[in-house]
């Protein structure tokens, strides 16, 4: 039996190490290749997951790593994607270079709705898929329709429980079951991560790429961290660990270097390619913040770490279009996990019904794909109204979960001389 397996990140390939310990994918009988992609904006500069210290602790689950990187070079996986006319050749060509003969049995991927997993998964044809999420987005709904040839062929979808309660949305509207992994498998695979030297600090930021994504200006995300930073240091802290993403580059832990230097706090910063989940598990911190990231999630879950946000108001602002697939995570932890202020005060986020406000955010963001929330997510806008940072008021009325509002009376006038106009 053969099953080729696909991640982009470390913390992606974690999860299938958990994956394959909790027994997921049946006995190791034949052959497990892994697939890795480096999506950095510039892979050439930015260190493959394999290329990590830490991947030899999950090495020894695959017989065979590639890199997809080397495969399509010079395209970037990200951007590539096989023309129709060329499937088929393009197919046979990578069953070939990966020894796969007819098969393999099984393909899992993570993120199939966009390259590369879609692309992988459209060449890779004739075989069973299983999804797995690496993150919050699988509490989000699927981010484009999937083609019959790929959506008919998955099975499951493998997911950390990383909000207790909460069932994903991701790929409910073609009938996959979520399958929830047990924390013990991950904590597992974390207790076999060598963790790095020279890691310090009481309290962690964790850094995002927020700019990249165009949600803010880089200006923007630099003063975000510096705040975080200024409210550990009026809480008191005065060792702060920053972990930045790795796809960021290291230009935020330069730019927090001269704030740490001026609120006299000793600054430490991880390594790119070392997973914050490491970075918990030796420091043990006494607080966790950042702005949505996955990782306040596997903070608290996993090791019972406090956490806090700052500047989810800001990117529920700014996200666009609506259908954003970092809308559902950025609502999740805006909804739930404690929300720290600039003098370094930690307040309480307002009770929520995280179930309903997670089925209205989604049926708003795929409505289309979603019909069987229209009434849940008209129950809930009833009950406890279109909060402005959730819920946009053109995007209600365009789902039809609000009337359409009236235009002006210079529009409304407009309109009829063209009405006129037309008829005569």
């Amino acid at each position: 039996m053969t099953q080729v397996f696909y991640s982009s990140t470390f913390f992606g390939a974690m999860t299938l190490a958990a994956t394959i310990d909790a027994g997921r994918f049946g006995p190791h009988t034949g052959r497990r290749i892994l697939l890795v992609s480096n999506n950095a904006a510039i892979p050439e500069v930015t260190p493959s997951l394999d290329e990590a210290p830490g991947f030899a602790a999950l090495r020894g689950r695959f017989d065979e790593v590639w890199s997809w990187n080397d495969i399509l070079a010079p395209l970037h996986p990200s951007d590539w994607k096989a023309r129709v006319i060329e499937v088929p050749m393009l197919g046979r060509l990578l069953r070939s270079h990966l020894s796969l003969d007819d098969g393999p049995d099984e393909l899992v991927l993570e993120s199939v709705a966009v390259p590369p997993s879609r692309t992988v998964a459209a060449l890779i044809r004739d075989c069973p898929i299983t999804v797995y999420s690496d993150g919050l987005m699988s509490y989000g709904p699927t981010r484009d329709p999937l083609p019959q040839e790929i959506y008919g062929r998955i099975t499951r979808l493998l997911h950390l429980d990383l909000v207790p309660g909460l069932v994903p949305l991701l790929l409910r509207e073609v009938g996959v079951a979520p399958d929830p992994l047990p924390d013990a498998a991950f904590r597992g695979v974390l207790d076999a991560m060598p963790a790095p030297d020279g890691l310090k600090g009481d309290a962690v930021i964790l850094g995002q790429y927020l700019s990249a994504l165009e949600i803010v200006t880089p200006e923007e995300e630099a003063e975000l961290h510096a705040a975080m930073l200024r409210a550990l240091a009026a809480r008191g802290h005065r060792e702060v660990l920053f972990k930045p993403h790795p796809a960021a580059g290291r230009r935020h832990a330069q730019q927090l270097r001269a704030v740490a230097g001026e609120l006299g706090v000793e600054l430490s910063v991880a390594g790119e390619t070392v997973p914050a989940e490491v970075c918990f598990q030796a420091l043990r911190p006494e607080l966790v913040v950042g702005c949505f990231s996955t990782a306040l999630m596997t903070a608290h879950r996993l090791f019972g770490i406090p956490i806090a946000t700052m500047g989810c108001d800001t990117v529920l602002e700014r996200l666009a279009p609506y259908e954003n697939s970092n809308r559902i995570p950025v609502t999740i932890v805006d909804a739930t996990v404690p929300r720290l202020a600039p003098d370094g005060s930690i307040g309480d986020p307002p009770d929520a019904d995280l179930a309903g406000l997670v089925d209205a955010v989604g049926f708003c963001m795929q409505s289309e794909s979603y019909p069987e929330l229209r009434e849940p997510a008209a129950r809930y806008i009833e009950t406890h109204g279109a909060e402005a940072r959730y819920f946009k008021n053109r995007r209600l009325a365009s789902v039809g979960l609000i009337p359409a509002p009236e235009p002006p009376a210079k529009a409304r006038g407009l309109t009829t001389r063209l009405r006129r106009a037309l008829t005569r």
